[in-house]
């Protein structure tokens, strides 16, 4: 079969390069790539095709990069004769006109359990919400988002230390031997999707700047997740004294280990309301009070300035044990 392959970001990128080896002796041949058009990059805004593009160059593959979907588009994919599309993260929606250009459908890698987390962010949603288990699928496109039959579907066990990059690279690192398989079944007329319940169907939306915030009368466990969710984009961050700080890199604090840490409560004795600094460890990082336990935070970046370790942070930042973060600050 004659492929055409819809991609834009890195992860898309690395499944592109990984599916075009496995694909060879099959019968299949990925005979162009579609992805969104270049965009301005560095200092002097020069234009930069997507990562995806950049990977089908180095392959020798032709690129379709069009700023939308019209009959001008069509025309330059009709030109390749494709049989069936492939996508992981194009970015633009496929309509039935489109569609209608590929005789064997279309089929797209989703890094969720479908039908949980269907949408555009279910690499962070998981980690977000503290799933235990999360996944990868291979559906069917359908006229409804992330609702086709699915056709390839792997279990994948959080160990909760995942960031939304992490796990992101383990979804691209699994999507190419998936759509492979896929592939090779529908060219071979034995695939048989299983179709989805929809009264089991969660969903996700990009996360928004104000999703970073980090609300300090949550529990530790819950705020860690949200900074591991977060890396990419917004970023966990938090205020002191009207300066923005994120957080970086953070855990759980498991109590003092064979370091020790300095200060855990108020003089007094007493819990310190969320959102104190309350102390630090000389292993586990800088210590915040939460609703529910204490956050060791490792990296921490002030706004305009660089990330640093812990340590580094505090040799700049002398007085930072007792800074009271967030709301809890008014």
């Amino acid at each position: 079969m004659r492929i055409l392959y819809a991609g834009s970001p890195d992860c898309s990128a690395l499944v592109l390069k990984e599916l075009f080896k496995l694909l060879d002796g099959t019968g299949n041949e990925i005979v162009a790539v579609l992805t969104n058009p270049p965009s301005a990059k560095g200092r002097h805004h020069d234009l930069t095709p997507t990562p995806t593009g950049q990977a089908a160059e180095k392959l020798g593959l032709p690129v379709i990069a069009p700023e939308k979907l019209d009959g001008t588009a069509r025309e330059a994919v009709s030109a390749f004769s494709p049989d069936l599309l492939v996508c992981f993260a194009y970015g633009k929606i496929f309509g039935p006109k489109f569609m209608a250009l590929f005789p064997k459908g279309g089929i797209n890698y989703h890094p969720s359990l479908l039908p949980q987390y269907r949408g555009c962010a279910p690499v962070p949603a998981a980690i977000w919400h503290m799933e235990k288990e999360t996944g990868f699928t291979v559906q069917k496109l359908a006229q409804k988002m992330d609702s086709g039959d699915i056709l390839v579907q792997k279990r994948y066990k959080m160990t909760g230390t995942e960031t939304a990059d992490s796990l992101l690279h383990i979804a691209a690192e699994e999507g190419a031997p998936m759509l492979r398989d896929a592939i090779v079944a529908i060219q071979s007329g034995t695939a048989h999707g299983t179709p989805q319940n929809d009264a089991e169907a969660t969903y996700c939306k990009m996360f928004c700047k104000e999703d970073g915030e980090i609300d300090w009368n949550r529990s530790a466990a819950e705020i860690d997740a949200i900074i591991r969710a977060c890396i990419s984009w917004p970023g966990a961050f938090t205020t002191v004294n009207g300066t923005v700080l994120k957080i970086l890199e953070a855990s759980v604090y498991e109590g003092a280990d064979d370091a020790g840490a300095d200060g855990a409560q108020t003089a007094s004795g007493e819990m310190a309301c969320p959102g104190t600094v309350v102390g630090t460890d000389k292993k586990q990082g800088i210590l915040f009070q939460t609703g529910n336990g204490l956050l060791a935070a490792r990296v921490l970046q002030w706004q305009a300035k660089k990330a640093m370790p812990f340590k580094d942070f505090l040799n700049g930042s002398r007085n930072f044990v007792g800074s009271v973060c967030g709301a809890a600050e008014n």
